[in-house]
This record gives structure tokens, sequence and C-alpha cells, in this order.
């Protein structure tokens, strides 16, 4: 009994501190000028030109509300139980193809059918923004970054939570600029030094 409310108090106290750091860290994450687009996502908008270009007027971060989290939400878990994970490899006999997802799909191909989806509900493409990170085995993923008032949320294939960015255990790298979809910009994650580096 004293071991489980040791543990419970580690925990208690593990979650604490580090909702403390995730309170220290900026709500959106911090921009650090262009950066080179991925190679898949350059070929993709070689095939979807009209999805890679201006995003107009950015009129600023999505007004979160109950209604557009709940359509967020809806989303991200109705893409995640849709699509099978399975590599590019698998499907396609290649290392990389962006493409949207039928049964099945790889990370990127869940950021392009979520994004697509949510862009249908009415958010502005300018707040869904294709996001490279890395995970803390040093291998590359994508998410699905919504901008909002209330930060910068992602929608992640390997978890139906929606989680503040600062919340996950990635490393954020780059990802599209909100001013136009086809640029890329890199990001600057306070928390490099504890995710981990990268040699």
């Amino acid at each position: 009994m004293t071991k489980t409310l040791k543990t419970g108090a580690f925990a208690f106290l593990f979650s604490l501190a580090a909702a403390q750091a995730a309170m220290a860290l900026p709500a959106n994450i911090p921009l650090a000028g262009a950066t080179n687009q991925p190679i898949g996502h350059y070929e993709f908008c070689k095939r979807y030109a009209d999805e890679c270009g201006s995003n107009g007027k950015d009129a600023g971060p999505l007004a979160l509300t109950q209604e557009n989290w709940k359509t967020i939400l809806n989303v991200n878990y109705s893409a995640n139980t849709d699509v099978q994970p399975m590599t590019d490899m698998d499907i396609y006999g290649v290392e990389e193809e962006w493409a949207y997802p039928d049964a099945v799909g790889d990370c990127e191909d869940y950021v392009l059918l979520k994004r697509k989806r949510l862009i249908e509900a009415g958010i502005s493409p300018s707040n869904l923004l294709i996001t490279v990170v890395l995970q803390p085995n040093g291998e590359g993923h994508a998410v699905l970054t919504v901008r909002t008032d209330r930060g910068d949320f992602v929608l992640d294939n390997m978890r139906n939570k929606v989680l503040l960015w600062s919340e996950t255990e990635y490393r954020y790298l780059k990802r599209q600029s909100s001013a136009n979809a086809g640029k890329w910009v890199k990001l600057q994650d306070g928390r490099a030094d504890a995710v981990g580096s990268v040699k």
C-alpha cells in the first residue's frame, strides 16, 4: 500500500511538474524563418497545385469555440479510426509518398486527410499546418498543427487525444507557413534539450 501511495504521489508530482513546464512555454510554437519544403510535400504540390498556394489574408489564429473544438476532436478521431497505419513502402513500394488515404496510410496521409476534412468544416487553411517533428527515438513524424487563440494543438495519428504542442513528447522542426501552404517555416522548440538532441 505504501509503495502504491508513493508511486501515485510520484506520478502526480511528475504530471504537475510537466504541466508547469508546459505553461512556461509559449502557447504557440515560435517561428524561426523560412526553410525548405519536405520532398514528399513538394511532390504532392506538383499533383495538387491548388492546395499549395497562398492562403489569402491571414485573419490570425482560429478563435477556439466549443463547436469548432468538438469538430477538431471528431475529425482527429474519425481519421484515426477510418485509416489503418501502413508504410509508404508497403503501399506504394517507395520510401516517401504523400497522398490522400483510402483505407491505409502513413502519418502524413492522416495529416492530409484531417486537414482536408477541417477545411471542408470551415476552418481556414492558414490555421491547419502540416508539421514535421522528431519522436523521442529520433524518427521523423508528421502531425497536423491547428493554430488557435488558445495555442497550437496537435492532431496525431498515434493518439486520439488532441494536445497542446508543449504537452507532447515531440521535438518540433518545421511546418507550413500560415500565409502560403506551399512554403515552410522553421520552428524554435525551446524544449529541445529536454526532449533529446539528434546526433
